[in-house]
Parts: C-alpha cells; sequence; structure tokens
C-alpha cells in the first residue's frame, strides 16, 4: 500500500483535492491513551461502522495537520502525535453515494495521543458515538483489517516501549 500510495501522489499534483474523482489522500488519527492500553474509536454516522476519526485534506498536503485537526472536530480531544512519523497507510474503496463515485481513500495515519480523562465531544453531523476501546476488546466493535493493523502495531509499540 506504501508503493501505490506513493506512486499515486507522485502521479496526482491535486491529488489532496476530493475533486479527484479517482480518489485523494485523507488524513487519520488512531488516537491512543499515555499508556497505550486503549484507542478512541468513532461510529461514524454514513459509513455505519467504528473506526479511527480522520477526514478529507481538502488542499493541505500537510497530512498531520490534517489528523490532528480532524480528530480535533471529530472527538474535541485535543492530541499531540507520538511521532511526526507515519504510523499507517491504508487505501480503502469509498462507495458511491448520491452524486460521489466510488473513489478511493489513501488514507495516511498518524499515532496521536491524548488523555482518556478529558471529556469527548461528540460531532453529531459525523459520528453516532465515542468511545474509548481496550486494546484487547477491539474485535468487539469492528474486525476490520485495517483496524486490526493498527492495533498490531500499537502492540509493538508498546513491548518495544516496555524493554
Amino acid at each position: 500500500m506504501v508503493e501505490r500510495c506513493i506512486t499515486f501522489v507522485s502521479n496526482n499534483p491535486d491529488c489532496f483535492e476530493r475533486s479527484l474523482a479517482e480518489g485523494h489522500v485523507t488524513a487519520s488519527g488512531w488516537i491512543v491513551n499515555h499508556d497505550l492500553s486503549h484507542v478512541l474509536l468513532i461510529h461514524h454516522l454514513k459509513l455505519d461502522r467504528w473506526m479511527q476519526p480522520g477526514g478529507h485534506c481538502d488542499g493541505d498536503p500537510d497530512v498531520l495537520a490534517v489528523a490532528i485537526k480532524e480528530s480535533f472536530e471529530e472527538t474535541g480531544l485535543q492530541t499531540k502525535p507520538v511521532s511526526d512519523a507515519i504510523f499507517d497507510v491504508d487505501i480503502h474503496t469509498i462507495p458511491q453515494r448520491k452524486e460521489v463515485f466510488e473513489h478511493l481513500h489513501y488514507d495516511i495515519r498518524f499515532l496521536l495521543q491524548a488523555d482518556m480523562a478529558t471529556p469527548l465531544v461528540l460531532n453529531k453531523l459525523e459520528t453516532k458515538g465515542l468511545k474509548w476501546v481496550p486494546l484487547t476488546q477491539i474485535n468487539d466493535y469492528t474486525k476490520e483489517r485495517s483496524i486490526t493493523r493498527l492495533c498490531e502495531k500499537t502492540e509493538a509499540l508498546k513491548l518495544e516501549r516496555a524493554k
């Protein structure tokens, strides 16, 4: 997926614009607590599934800034990046909806951290729910490979920190 994403960005100067019909770059925040035991999931309104917060870049090539902005808009949480490095890349199909044709999202994902004690703010225009979920219980909310892969990477990071 990384190579496909690099090729897509290299070949499409307008890759950060949602007007690019074949697909576009999006940014997401994988929000974890300080000890990496929980992740904040949103129940996406349109897609009706539990997932990480994120959204369209709308022309902004600073994908980390977009991930932080989208995470705040969807959760009300101030987050900080664990690192400036990309945590994960996922390419997935968005189904046709009304006048928007089926297209691809080239999702760039960053590991963000937030305090679980901070109150969550539900954005009712985009989400049906917000929940801190223990990584060990993620399969109760989703079995999507792109999410379980994020959990595996988080668990690996937790083990690395314990050394």
